[in-house]
């Protein structure tokens, strides 16, 4: 029996390369070549690294100047804006973080994930947006703040919005709505049933895909992954978490992108080569590369 902490073995290489449409590559073993070149052999040739927080961000946007088969998204996760405004315990960051500075701190931060915006190499604002799964009531009013302001930061510079939505479907939906939404808007690590994926297929929302597709208790994903339209569906890891099944529970990486494609094939009745193709032109339309 494998290790619990074991790494999966290397899929099947699919025949039509596709985007592992959101990674955090900083929070992954072994180097960034390594994960790269694993990925690419087999057939995911393009990454989306994203930042949780100012420091990542910086990481983000330096790792995919330095890499072609890397580009950037930056943001303040939703639980790092009230760490940052109240030292929410529960907030993103815990290494390093300085103590809290309310308000006048969120607006430091923010400033930096606007100025990291504005570089080329960074295709997108997020992850950003509401998570009432790990903060109370007491951080609803700085995430809000936070989710709203990047919004405003993707619009100005013409970036892709990528949203983390956990337990606050109409409250994100309601924002976005209120705000107007970038015209590229991806709800990273789709969570929502069929019913909420028509909402956003009217609006042209992106839905992206993780390995928890895979889970047995995620009916309401694969329902919503079989009404979503083809040209709003993206991949994505979210690596190290959320590792499809069979190897649930051990780390995650880009090169297991594959595993979850022939899932949502399966899902969704169609080809393996025809979703990857479509899967890898959708990534590059909705961050624009």
């Amino acid at each position: 029996m494998p290790s619990h902490a074991e790494a999966p073995p290397l899929p099947e290489p699919l025949r039509v390369p596709v985007a592992d449409s959101h990674t955090h590559l900083d929070m992954q073993s072994g180097t960034v070549e390594e994960g790269l070149a694993k990925a690419a052999s087999v057939g995911v040739t393009t990454v989306v690294q994203v930042g949780c927080d100012v420091r990542g961000s910086q990481w983000a946007a330096r790792t995919a100047a330095q890499y072609d088969a890397v580009h950037a998204a930056v943001a303040l996760h939703p639980n790092e804006a009230p760490r940052i405004v109240h030292g929410d315990p529960d907030g993103w960051s815990r290494q390093g973080a300085r103590e809290p500075g309310g308000a006048a701190a969120l607006d430091e931060a923010l400033a930096e994930i606007d100025r990291l915006a504005a570089l080329p190499q960074v295709k997108g604002v997020g992850e950003t947006g509401l998570d009432y799964f790990r903060t109370g009531e007491e951080g609803k009013a700085a995430q809000e703040r936070s989710f709203r302001a990047h919004i405003e930061i993707a619009k100005r510079h013409g970036k892709a919005l990528v949203i983390h939505d956990r337990e606050a479907h109409a409250d994100v939906l309601r924002i976005l709505k209120e705000e107007g939404a970038p015209e590229r808007t991806v709800f990273h690590c789709y969570s929502g049933d069929a019913d909420m994926a028509e909402i956003c297929a009217r609006a042209g929302y992106y839905m992206s895909f993780a390995g928890n597709v895979t889970f047995k208790n995620a009916q309401h994903l694969r329902d919503a992954l079989a009404v979503a339209p083809p040209e709003l569906v993206l991949v994505e890891t979210d690596a190290p978490f959320l590792t499809p099944a069979p190897y649930r529970g051990r780390p995650n990486a880009p090169y297991l992108v594959p595993v979850t494609v022939r899932a949502m094939a399966a899902v969704r009745g169609t080809g393996e080569d025809a979703l990857a193709a479509a899967l890898a032109a959708n990534t590059a339309r909705a961050f624009g590369y």
